[in-house]
């Protein structure tokens, strides 16, 4: 649980990412490659402000990421990466005025109540389980 901070970081990145990716998209308009370089085309897509902010935010989500997974198990770790849906969608609600109905909320719902599982089963068994595998990587090195 001591690396949780790392987790929520790495989540929150992720959805800043989107939004602002979306927020790009919606400046430029909608993308056509009729009659233009499609290298150029994308070029201008990457380097519009909103989008290049956004991929530099999820490269910064993604070097957290990496960081979490070298402390704490994947299976522990990625199912919180499902909290990124649940602050979009929220965000998007309030800042692009998106949808958030019944069905949606629901699910989200079900995302947050599976997530507080798995942080529940990692409350007690992950850190134990690391110092267990550090332990016998330990013996298995001495027995060399």
């Amino acid at each position: 649980m001591k690396y949780l901070p790392f987790i929520l970081f790495t989540v929150l990145t992720n959805a800043a990412a989107q939004l602002m990716l979306k927020q790009g998209m919606m400046n430029l308009g909608a993308v056509s490659f009729e009659g233009a370089n499609p290298i150029v085309k994308i070029l201008q897509i990457v380097f519009s402000p909103w989008v290049f902010f956004g991929l530099c935010t999820f490269v910064i989500s993604m070097a957290s990421h990496l960081y979490v997974l070298s402390k704490v198990e994947l299976s522990f770790a990625y199912p919180f990466l499902s909290l990124a849906y649940v602050a979009v969608a929220v965000f998007a609600y309030f800042i692009f005025h998106e949808d958030l109905n019944a069905w949606r909320i629901a699910g989200i719902a079900f995302i947050c109540v599976g997530t507080v599982l798995i942080a529940q089963s990692g409350r007690d068994s992950h850190e134990g389980g690391t110092k267990v595998a550090s332990a016998s990587m330990q013996t298995s090195e001495i027995s060399k």
